[in-house]
């Protein structure tokens, strides 16, 4: 015999997603950047080393990235565009 209540399957939304703006809730990696901005892995260390590209920080010998930072850096990046246009 089934039961009368419905069980709903659907996973419900990560509320959190909302505040980080999609972005995950860890720091990122050269190739979380790499693939977040779909450009080689060796832009992101060029990016780093001529620093025009998103503020990274190192961990021991392993480089990482701040989720905010790369959400302002993209801001920044919008602005930037907009204003030369």
């Amino acid at each position: 015999m089934e039961d009368a209540v419905s069980v709903s399957t659907t996973p419900q939304a990560d509320p959190r997603a909302t505040l980080r703006g999609g972005l995950p809730d860890r720091y990122l990696t050269p190739d979380d950047i790499a693939a977040m901005f779909e450009v080689p892995l060796e832009t992101v260390y060029q990016w780093r080393k001529k620093r025009t590209g998103p503020p990274g920080f190192r961990v021991g010998k392993h480089l990482r990235y701040d989720p905010a930072d790369i959400r302002a850096y993209v801001t920044d990046r919008k602005n930037v565009d907009r204003d030369a246009a």
